[in-house]
């Protein structure tokens, strides 16, 4: 058994895409039109195309957005990104608008930081133990 598909909450599927691709630099999958207004949107890593999809799925149901909320009013992230470098790669973001909530934080073998999504999430980068 492996994780084959994730998701994250997004108040808007199209500004999602754009921070997801554009910022942090993942690539689109699946773009495929569900009903009238959402999609099945994908993004994967570019260093893994085959692998773990991260799906951007609308808030529409009312539970999805409480506990999207309630996870960003007491500080924790909804989903982590594993990076090689955290303090390069916050810098990276920050240069590129990305509004962090924890700067590089030393956490025993790991290095964390956590930044808002701009989609109504909290996201958290860390560098796997060694």
């Amino acid at each position: 058994m492996k994780i084959h598909l994730t998701s994250v909450f997004v108040d808007d599927q199209a500004k999602a895409l754009r921070f997801y691709t554009e910022v942090l630099g993942f690539v689109k999958k699946h773009d495929v039109p569900v009903g009238e207004t959402d999609r099945w949107l994908t993004v994967v890593s570019p260093e893994e195309p085959g692998g773990t999809e991260l799906l951007l799925e609308p808030t529409g149901h009312p539970a999805a957005k409480a506990y999207r909320d309630a996870l960003v009013q007491d500080g924790i992230p909804l989903a982590q990104f594993a990076v090689d470098d955290v303090r390069a790669e916050y810098e990276r973001l920050g240069a590129l608008g990305v509004r962090f909530l924890q700067e590089p934080l030393d956490m025993g073998p790991v290095v964390t930081a956590v930044f808002d999504d701009t989609c109504g999430n909290l996201i958290q980068i860390a560098t796997q133990p060694r």
